[in-house]
């Protein structure tokens, strides 16, 4: 894949619902380099999130080709999806450990919350957590597992607009300090804006593609 960490050739999803046969993608050709900072922008029902699944393992094509690295995909959902009975530590220290069956992971989990500013909720529930502070804790559990491919669906979605931007915020900095490639699924043109391109779907295809 040269520089590369992944790409889709002819990719297309199909599937049934009720009588209706659904193309969610049909046809996409798309690269992610190394380092590569992407925003998937359309609708809800464009296809952004089946070509992210895609991307990240998730949904296998009906049709065409994908390539992807062997380990080191990891995913931030719009809601932060932590265990709820596991402090913020214990969720981190969890994705290491599954990590690490696949792949050699160096981080510390407490050193992970320190990075994303929480390293004083270590011992706290997700419960015990706003909603900027349980997907922060989100993206820690991700960089467990030391992506070489950092997949977001609506990181902000659930957040507020500031705590949002302190989200999004958080994620460039880490992108530039530990070098993994992004992509990002979004309704949002200003959460598309932030990042270094953009590509557009609609009704399954690629319809234009923006370098920011």
């Amino acid at each position: 894949m040269t520089d590369a960490v992944a790409v889709c050739r002819g990719v297309e999803v199909v599937y049934r619902r009720g009588g209706e046969v659904v193309h969610a993608l049909a046809g996409v050709d798309l690269t992610v380099e190394r380092h590569d900072s992407l925003a998937l922008l359309g609708r809800s029902g464009s296809g952004k999130t089946t070509l992210l699944h895609v991307l990240g393992g998730l949904v296998t094509p009906t049709a065409g080709q994908i390539e992807r690295p062997a380990g080191g995909i990891a995913y931030v959902f719009q809601g932060s999806n932590l265990l709820p009975h596991f402090t913020a530590i214990e969720n981190v220290a969890f994705a290491r450990h599954v990590a690490s069956a696949e792949i050699q992971t160096s981080f510390d989990p407490r050193e992970l919350l320190e990075l994303v500013g929480l390293s004083d909720k270590a011992d706290s529930l997700p419960a015990e957590l706003s909603g900027g502070e349980a997907q922060r804790v989100a993206i820690a559990r991700a960089l467990a597992q030391e992506p070489q491919l950092l997949l977001c669906d609506e990181p902000t979605g659930h957040l507020d607009t500031d705590t949002g931007e302190r989200v999004l915020d958080l994620i460039d900095a880490l992108q530039r300090e530990l070098e993994f490639a992004l992509v990002v699924a979004t309704h949002d043109p200003d959460v598309a804006r932030r990042l270094r391109r953009s590509v557009e779907l609609h009704d399954g295809r690629v319809v234009a593609e923006v370098a920011v």
